[in-house]
């Protein structure tokens, strides 16, 4: 076995972040760009009003003190007017601002008689209410650098500069190959001797949680041949491959003998760590393959401590869960020289963990908000100690 620190070593050494593609802006939420975006535009592309008002020339302003109405400049408009000198064009937020003004006053702040305006703002200033053309940004300036993650905000940005496309670094391709005799799946009568998968569901659900979108589950009996082949499909389509159930040392486990007919390089195969101990993980050239246990609260823990790095990595999006240093709110003892990972409550202030630990147990895991990580060497830690908390994600 070896330590909870050298597995992570291994993997990240492993790490090979996929080769980039692009993606329409729609979908491209939460990816990484792999490219410096340039704005090809000046944005605004015209002076354009910030208000509701009328837009005029400062300086004729301040020289007649009222300006004659001569018109209107609504969002949209296509033509461009030149304002004759001492008057004033009524003007909508989002419209071009005329040639020949420079200032917009709000139409809180006039008064308009007669197709006479006077301005009542002592605020105003010229260039008020106005933005400038390319004042947003300007064409040839960089917009986003490589290596941002794509949020709302930017996603909107893009779009709000006219890019519709981007090169991003792609989710793996991930393949889950569920074993075991006794799985029956959720909504079937369940026959002596058989407990309902609950791993598919996890696996699947909380690696879209972390913007994986093509995922393929395969479910194969304790029957090496059909694993073998599982395994062999599985390489030829997926960037990872996760496994469930068959790594420990039964009879019916054949996940390291399929990993070595299939050709896969063994980095390493257990560690000192409850729950989890029996973690495989392998490579072959730029793909990895992980073989979790089969206890539900192992294969979600092992997924979040191992095979979730392993993806932002691969997308470039990150290494894994926010971790924190905090206090416990109450002593832990532990007998084995093993790290423990405790389905834990965070509450802001101190972590607690939860009762019902056991790897076979997710009841506990469904109320947790983090997993409190509890190092090898420790034996007894007091209420107060500090611990590190791995955050999950709501």
């Amino acid at each position: 076995m070896i330590s909870v620190s050298e597995a992570r070593a291994i993997i990240q050494q492993h790490i090979v972040t996929l080769s980039p593609v692009l993606r329409i802006l729609p979908d491209a939420l939460g990816y990484t760009i792999a490219a410096d975006v340039f704005a090809t535009v000046d944005i605004p592309a015209y002076p354009q009003s910030s208000m509701d008002g009328y837009a005029f020339s400062y300086t004729d302003w301040q020289q007649n003190k009222s300006l004659l109405i001569s018109g209107e400049m609504a969002a949209g408009t296509k033509e461009s007017i030149p304002l004759s000198s001492n008057t004033t064009v009524r003007i909508f937020t989002g419209a071009p601002v005329p040639p020949g003004a420079d200032t917009v006053v709000m139409q809180e702040k006039v008064v308009a008689e007669k197709g006479i305006l006077t301005i009542q703002d002592d605020q105003l200033q010229q260039g008020s209410n106005v933005r400038l053309k390319g004042s947003e940004i300007k064409a040839g300036e960089l917009a986003l650098p490589s290596g941002t993650v794509l949020t709302p905000a930017a996603i909107g940005f893009l779009a709000g500069i006219g890019v519709t496309e981007v090169l991003v670094y792609p989710s793996p391709v991930v393949t889950i190959i569920i074993t075991g005799n006794e799985l029956q799946t959720p909504g079937q009568p369940l026959q002596y001797g058989q407990v309902y998968d609950a791993n598919s569901f996890a696996l699947a659900a909380v690696l879209q949680q972390y913007g994986v979108q093509q995922i393929e589950v395969i479910q194969v009996p304790d029957v090496i041949e059909q694993l073998n082949e599982a395994l062999f499909q599985a390489l030829q389509k997926s960037d990872l491959v996760l496994l469930t159930g068959g790594v420990s040392v039964g009879d019916y486990d054949f996940v390291t003998r399929s990993a070595e007919y299939c050709g896969i390089t063994t980095q390493f195969h257990r560690l000192k760590q409850r729950p989890g101990k029996p973690l495989f993980f392998g490579t072959k050239g730029r793909q990895m393959i992980f073989g979790l246990p089969g206890n539900p609260s192992s294969v979600l823990t092992c997924f979040y401590m191992y095979v979730l790095p392993v993806i932002m990595g691969m997308k470039k999006a990150g290494t894994g869960l926010v971790q924190q240093q905090v206090p416990l709110s109450q002593s832990y003892h532990k007998t084995t020289q093993l790290t423990h990972f405790l389905k834990g409550w965070y509450d802001g202030q101190t972590a607690a963990p939860l009762g019902a630990q056991e790897s076979y147990r997710m009841r506990s895991f469904a109320g947790a908000n983090c997993l409190i990580e509890i190092e090898e060497k420790a034996e007894r830690m007091e209420q107060g100690a500090l611990v590190t908390i791995h955050l999950l994600s709501a």
